[in-house]
C-alpha cells in the first residue's frame, strides 16, 4: 500500500479555510464522509480529535499528520489540505501548521498503518518539498507536486533498503 494509490486529485484540497485545529478536521470529516458512504462525519471527526487529545499530530515545519482508526474504513483514505492561513495546531516546534496530510485506516490494520504515516512523515519531513507544496497555484498543481514528493521518497527509500 502506497500513498500516491490512496490519495486521489480530489482529495487535495487546496486554499482551504482554516480556524482552528476543530474546524479544520470537522472540515475534512464533512468532506470525506460526502465522498465515502461507509463514514460517519461524526465518528470520523471525534477520532480524529480523540488522537489529538492524546498529542498533537502537529509534526513541525507547518506539517501536521492527524490520523486515526476507524471500524467502517474498508482500506486507507487519505487527504490533503493545504490551508489558505496558517493556524495553531498545537506542533511540537510551536509553529503554525498551513500542510495538513490526514491518514484514516481500518481498526485492524497495523503494519499497514505504521508504514503509511512513516511515507507520510519522510515527504513532509523534506524542506523543499514543503517549499514546493507551499508554492502551488492550484488543486492540480498541489496535487502533481505531491504526487511527485511521494514518489521521490518512495524510491529513494527504495534505494536505502
Amino acid at each position: 500500500m502506497t500513498l500516491d494509490a490512496i490519495l486521489p486529485p480530489e482529495r487535495t484540497l487546496f486554499d482551504v479555510p482554516g480556524g482552528s485545529k476543530k474546524r479544520v478536521l470537522e472540515f475534512f470529516s464533512t468532506f470525506i464522509a460526502q465522498n465515502t458512504p461507509s463514514l460517519d462525519s461524526q465518528e470520523v471527526f471525534s477520532r480524529l480529535i480523540g488522537r489529538e487529545r492524546l498529542g498533537s499530530t502537529g509534526i513541525g515545519n507547518g506539517v501536521a499528520i492527524p490520523h486515526a482508526r476507524n471500524p467502517h474504513c474498508k482500506a486507507p483514505i487519505s487527504g490533503f489540505l493545504k490551508l489558505a492561513d496558517p493556524i495553531d495546531f498545537d506542533a511540537i516546534d510551536g509553529e503554525p501548521v498551513d500542510l495538513i496530510f490526514v491518514l484514516l485506516v481500518p481498526e485492524e490494520a497495523d503494519e499497514a498503518h505504521l508504514a503509511l504515516l512513516g511515507q507520510v512523515a519522510g515527504v513532509m519531513n523534506d524542506a523543499e518539498t514543503r517549499q514546493r507544496l507551499r508554492q502551488a497555484g492550484s488543486q492540480r498543481e498541489l496535487h502533481e507536486r505531491l504526487q511527485e514528493a511521494i514518489l521521490r521518497s518512495a524510491s529513494a527509500r527504495d534505494s536505502d533498503g
